[in-house]
C-alpha cells in the first residue's frame, strides 16, 4: 500500500480545508501542503493541536490502522 498521509485523510473526513487548518494553527497553507505530501512533518506540539482540532486521538494520526478505518469503513 502506498504511503498515505493521515492529516490529508482526516481533513477530507472532517470536511475541512488545508486553509482552515493553516488558519487554526497559525501556519501558512504551504506548510500544511507540505505536511500533506510528507515533505515535512508537524512538530509534536502541532500533532497534538491537530488531534484536538479534529477531535481524534493523536494515535489516530500516527497509526496505520486509522487509515483502514477511513479507506475501508465497512470492513
Amino acid at each position: 500500500m502506498k504511503d498515505v498521509n493521515r492529516i490529508k485523510l482526516v481533513l477530507v473526513e472532517k470536511k475541512h480545508t488545508s486553509k482552515w487548518l493553516a488558519e487554526q494553527l497559525g501556519v501558512t497553507d504551504m506548510i500544511v501542503s507540505r505536511w500533506k505530501t510528507n515533505k515535512i512533518q508537524p512538530s509534536m506540539h502541532q500533532f497534538i493541536e491537530i488531534a484536538r482540532l479534529f477531535q481524534v486521538n493523536i494515535k489516530d494520526l500516527l497509526e496505520v490502522d486509522f487509515i483502514f478505518k477511513i479507506v475501508f469503513p465497512n470492513v
